[in-house]
């Protein structure tokens, strides 16, 4: 395939991870600052259990929600009133005084935190051809893993220098109402119409959306009851349920790890739990870059996707295991980074699968039913994690392992051939 000249889609996919970023140093803030709030506010760790699940409660419903906002309403007006929303409810946790409190500001950052991932999965379809989009969506994804990365150093350090937790939870929030002025400045429309793309990037990405194995574009876009009778649909959706949880397991119990079992307090925290996320960042890249590697070489998207995939459940499941063994923290997270590489090496490959099956205008919408499946996996493992980690947290590891193997599975087994879908009748 010819080389584009143009990089405004790499523009619009820079910012969609920078959205990213400050998604999760929003997110994380709370994990971070939770031994400052637990010892002013006199919560517990089953509280916190409580509060985080009333977020992913919140956050499996926004994605299906926001899935379908974005589908009507479209990327650029979607981005605005997802972060808009998740910075105010960020800098409303500030007058939080307790569990209750907690848990509203908490749902209400859960429901709108979910849109910035069926919307990057929808600009994404917009915006790059097929032979890209896992490096795109590896941006993307990369974005989740440098959140991961500065947001325990960035916390740790206004908390320092401002010396509360609700003016951190304030600071922090401002960052996303910040980043809507570049947003609103370069997203002006889709390729199609953009007045600052090249003829030449634009017939690059349009052109470029033709599955070349099957002479093909995805220009299928059935409805919900549709979409949810296809056994492809459900092998996104499953492997999203069995998958995310492994990244959730080190986004909401990570911090709390480090000082259960090495006795970590804030600043320890905010060095040490940065590691895994460096990993998460190098696999974003890999994952993508292997796929469009593959796909350039001349494998079919159906090998190369399930190639990949099933690369970054190995990865997964071995370092799984040996972090059962881990005998001190720099081991333990320099195990959790090699996990979270493989995820990230899977991870932005099933994202693709959407847009690989479906034409632009039920992307969001398979997208977003699959991270409600998916977040509805992680509140189940929430609430599993206080009673299996009571004496460690190797039972967590090994049941992390197990949804490894079994998200591999499910692409192998529901997503027999991956490419465009034609109607039933067709």
């Amino acid at each position: 395939m010819a080389k584009s000249k143009g990089k405004l889609r790499y523009w619009i996919v820079g910012l969609v991870a920078l959205a990213t970023i400050i998604n999760y140093i929003d997110r994380g803030a709370l994990a971070v600052l939770w031994p400052e709030i637990s010892e002013e506010l006199g919560l517990t760790k089953v509280e916190y259990a409580v509060i985080i699940n009333v977020f992913t409660f919140a956050y499996a419903f926004g994605q299906t929600i926001f899935g379908k906002i974005f589908d009507w309403i479209g990327v650029r007006l979607g981005f605005v009133l997802a972060i808009a929303a998740w910075s105010i409810a960020t800098m409303l946790h500030a007058v939080a005084g307790g569990l209750t409190s907690f848990a509203v500001f908490r749902g209400l950052l859960g429901v709108s935190e979910a849109g910035n991932w069926p919307g990057a999965t929808k600009a994404n379809a917009e915006w790059f051809p097929i032979n890209e989009r896992a490096f795109a969506q590896g941006i993307f994804n990369s974005g989740a893993a440098i959140g991961g990365i500065v947001s325990a150093p960035i916390v740790g350090l206004l908390f320092v220098f401002l010396g509360s937790w609700q003016a951190t939870f304030v600071a922090i929030g401002i960052l996303g109402l910040l980043w809507l002025v570049p947003w609103l400045i370069v997203y002006k429309s889709g390729p199609d119409a953009h007045p600052w793309i090249s003829e030449e990037e634009r017939q690059f990405i349009l052109t470029g959306q033709r599955n070349k194995d099957v002479d093909d574009v995805a220009d299928y876009a059935p409805g919900s009851g549709e979409i949810l009778s296809r056994k492809e649909s459900w092998g996104v959706i499953m492997a999203s349920f069995f998958l995310d949880p492994i990244w959730w397991l080190f986004v909401g119990w990570l911090p709390l790890y480090l000082n259960e079992t090495y006795g970590f307090g804030v600043e320890e925290i905010a060095t040490y739990a940065a590691v895994p996320y460096i990993g998460a960042m190098f696999g974003a890249w890999f994952g993508g870059l292997l796929a469009q590697n593959r796909i350039q070489a001349g494998w079919t998207v159906n090998r190369t996707r399930k190639f990949v995939i099933g690369l970054g459940g190995a990865i997964m499941l071995v370092s799984l295991l040996a972090t059962t063994q881990a005998a001190t923290p720099l081991i333990a997270v320099l195990l959790m980074a090699a996990i979270l590489f493989g995820f990230q090496t899977a991870v932005g490959n099933i994202q693709t699968l959407p847009s690989d099956f479906y034409s632009g205008n039920s992307v969001g919408t398979l997208a977003g039913y699959a991270g409600t499946a998916a977040k509805l996996a992680v509140v189940g493992l929430n609430f599993l994690i206080p009673i299996i980690t009571v004496d460690s947290y190797a039972p967590a590891f090994v049941v992390g392992a197990g949804l490894a193997i079994m998200t591999v599975l499910s692409v192998l087994v529901l997503c027999p051939e991956i490419k465009p879908l034609k109607p039933k009748s067709a």
